[in-house]
């Protein structure tokens, strides 16, 4: 990685980190609140929830409008490194292809004037042919390079594809060099796909994902967790996002122990439900792109758990579809240490991903181009390179099986 794109996260990392310096707390289902039978007449704090989904709507749609989503700026930088390190090695290539080919003439050259030597009986027109190739012609092809390179501007005086000339003063913000202030607002040449975007981590941080080593076995085999909470001092907690259950909410809620409240089965009946861990199955959290209402949580720009009461006014008033929300049965958990450990182990392959591949089963857009049944090769083929021939090569089961 560059120096100045290593710097520029450095500083990015170390503020997400001051802002989530609070202790993780363990990832809780959210106990839904009875709803009491009231007139027709709303209430004022009826009122005033709904004022509050409204803005958490409005502040999502708001930032995803504005482009603030600073992981998808991240997944930008990431595609733009990606891209220097494969254009280095093309032009390695091309240089080494280009010398090879320079030296076969120069090889031609020497070969066509010892024949010429010993040969005889040759006809004029032959001997014509090679006193037209002198070392002085063969010296000024040899040293001649491609013009399309040259022309390009690339390489010239020191040049490179993204030297710009600065018109203004090189940075006003106090907290950047001037490199860093060309990676922050320079428009980069590198674009990606907003919905389905994925590239390693080599660190843990909320809103990541894991996915499963392509040798883990059991109920984690090919999953792809997302992580709620990392903490080293308390621990981790995520959910699985990818085992959808066969049947809705209402369905999973009334064929297994869960202490879920009878009116959220009902206005949620037709919600799909995944399997979220092996940790405290009986309850039941929702995984949802709404917005940061009353009693959710923000995992990521885009990614929200929790709140599910207000999710249910939501639904009753016609804002939110019931399949837009996943409902997930139990979690997994880490004690401090554990997950570090298992990842030094190679039992899991640390990812960021967009919005849209994380909310997958809550209702995401699917594309032509998305695996709709098989989320955990889709991931690994986003991310590139060697993952995506792990894809390749181990996917084919999908995400809906039955369990261990």
């Amino acid at each position: 990685m560059s120096p100045c794109i290593s710097s520029y996260l450095t500083k990015s990392a170390a503020l997400v980190l001051l802002a989530s310096n609070s202790p993780a707390t363990a990832f809780i289902a959210p106990q839904p609140t009875k709803i009491a039978k009231t007139s027709s007449r709303r209430s004022p704090t009826c009122l005033h929830e709904s004022k509050d989904n409204d803005r958490a709507r409005m502040e999502k749609s708001w930032e995803h409008m504005m482009g603030s989503d600073w992981r998808e700026f991240r997944a930008k930088l990431v595609a733009q490194e990606q891209d220097m390190v494969g254009d280095t090695k093309n032009s390695a290539t091309k240089q080494a292809s280009s010398s090879s080919k320079k030296e076969e003439k120069i090889g031609n050259f020497i070969s066509g004037a010892i024949s010429s030597i010993f040969s005889k009986g040759e006809s004029s027109k032959e001997k014509e042919r090679e006193e037209t190739v002198s070392p002085t012609a063969v010296k000024e092809e040899y040293n001649d390079s491609s013009p399309i390179d040259i022309f390009d501007g690339v390489d010239v005086g020191g040049a490179t594809k993204f030297s710009k000339i600065q018109i203004n003063s090189p940075c006003d913000d106090p907290f950047m060099d001037e490199e860093e202030c060309h990676i922050v607002y320079d428009e980069p040449h590198v674009q990606i796909d907003s919905h389905r975007w994925a590239h390693p981590l080599y660190h843990v941080e909320p809103g990541c994902i894991l996915i499963a080593n392509e040798k883990l076995g059991g109920v984690f085999h090919q999953t792809v967790v997302l992580i709620i909470d990392h903490n080293e001092n308390t621990g981790s907690t995520g959910m699985v996002i990818n085992r959808p259950f066969p049947g809705n909410l209402i369905k999973i809620a009334s064929d297994t122990d869960s202490n879920i409240d009878l009116s959220l089965k009902m206005a949620f009946s037709k919600a799909p439900v995944s399997y979220g861990g092996p940790v405290m199955q009986d309850q039941f959290s929702t995984l949802h792109g709404f917005g940061e209402v009353m009693g959710s949580k923000k995992v990521c720009p885009g990614v929200f758990v929790g709140g599910s009461s207000q999710l249910m006014q939501e639904v009753r008033r016609n804002h939110l579809h019931p399949t837009e929300v996943l409902f997930v049965k139990g979690h997994a958990a880490w004690v401090p240490g554990q997950l570090t450990r298992e990842i030094e182990k190679g039992v899991w392959y640390i990812a960021a991903a967009s919005a849209d591949l994380i909310l997958r089963y809550a209702g995401a857009p699917v594309s032509k181009d998305d695996n709709a049944s098989d989320l955990w090769a889709d991931v690994l083929s986003c991310m590139g390179e060697k993952y995506e021939d792990i894809a390749t090569t181990h996917s084919g089961r999908g995400d809906e099986r039955m369990l261990p």
